[in-house]
């Protein structure tokens, strides 16, 4: 099959310390008050409280990946320094992202550093209310002067940003400051993360969001569907209705296939996350080839 070594991944890796009201210990994650849940499954392909790169390429290999995006996420602490070692440990496999707290006092040092010194080509900004940046801070305007010096210094590198925004029930989903950063940046690839995160029955606000951003430097990843749009069981039919939509407004050339792992495959088998695509009709072969593939690798990868 067309995409056999070569689809584009994305996973998170490493998990650690995350924000204060969501922390991560011993392969699981707690909220502030207590409750608590499993960062990695309990089958042994992803570790039992780290899931490393060396993991992840086992995973990868398993099951035809070429590449994956390591993204940056909250609940497993940041991993600047971690990722800065697999870009030269791993530079054919992995595009690895950085990230900072635009809140800290030397954050824009800090990117400037990341892209200039340790040779970062992507960064990621997980900023869902409760486990992200404005589960810490109060909300702020995305596209405000707060974010603009990094999103400045990652287009003067000509690199992509993911943006993580979580659902319309939160503070931090912000379409219409998606847009302007879009309209602001012009040279910036901007990867709006989990196709917004849409919730069943809403699908109308959904559309609205994908029209307003339906722009020439703006992609969508769709990691983690099978467990956003929930319930649902493999091949997850209501994932591929959700796709029709975002493919009839956005096209199939915006959209980036990832799974989300170790966090989605929690719920089911990476091996699932990876082929329940092929399982149903929302793409023909070749729109199959460019979101397993082509897309992510012209958006992370320069080609």
């Amino acid at each position: 099959m067309f995409w056999q070594g070569q689809q584009a991944a994305r996973l998170h890796i490493a998990a650690a310390w995350g924000t204060d009201s969501l922390r991560s210990s011993g392969g699981k994650a707690a909220w502030g008050n207590g409750e608590e849940f499993d960062l990695f499954p309990q089958n042994g392909d992803y570790g039992e409280t780290n899931f490393t790169a060396e993991k992840a390429l086992a995973l990868m290999d398993r099951n035809d990946v070429e590449r994956a995006v390591l993204m940056q996420g909250s609940m497993y602490g940041f991993q600047n320094r971690y990722h800065s070692e697999l870009i030269r440990r791993y530079p054919d496999r992995f595009c690895p992202t950085c990230t900072v707290d635009p809140y800290m006092t030397d954050a824009v040092q800090t990117m400037e550093y990341f892209f200039e010194k340790q040779g970062f080509r992507a960064a990621k900004f997980e900023v869902s209310s409760g486990g992200g940046l404005m589960g810490c801070h109060e909300p702020f305007d995305l596209g405000g002067s707060r974010m603009r010096p990094l999103f400045d210094i990652i287009e003067a590198h000509h690199a992509p940003v993911a943006l993580d925004v979580g659902d319309l029930t939160m503070p931090s989903h912000q379409p219409w400051s998606l847009a302007r950063i879009a309209e602001d940046h012009p040279g910036l690839k901007l990867v709006v993360c989990h196709l917004l995160a849409p919730i069943p029955g809403r699908e109308k606000e959904l559309a609205l969001s994908l029209e307003l951003l339906k722009k020439p430097n703006v992609w969508f990843d769709i990691a983690a569907l099978p467990k956003i749009v929930a319930p649902g069981t493999y091949p997850y039919p209501a994932v591929h209705e959700v796709l029709k939509l975002a493919k009839s407004i956005v096209g199939a050339d915006r959209l980036l296939w990832g799974t989300d792992a170790p966090f989605a495959a929690t719920q089911d088998s990476y091996e699932h996350l990876t082929d329940y695509l092929t399982k149903g009709d929302a793409f023909t072969e070749k729109e199959l080839e460019d979101v397993y593939y082509n897309n992510a690798k012209r958006v992370y990868f320069g080609a």
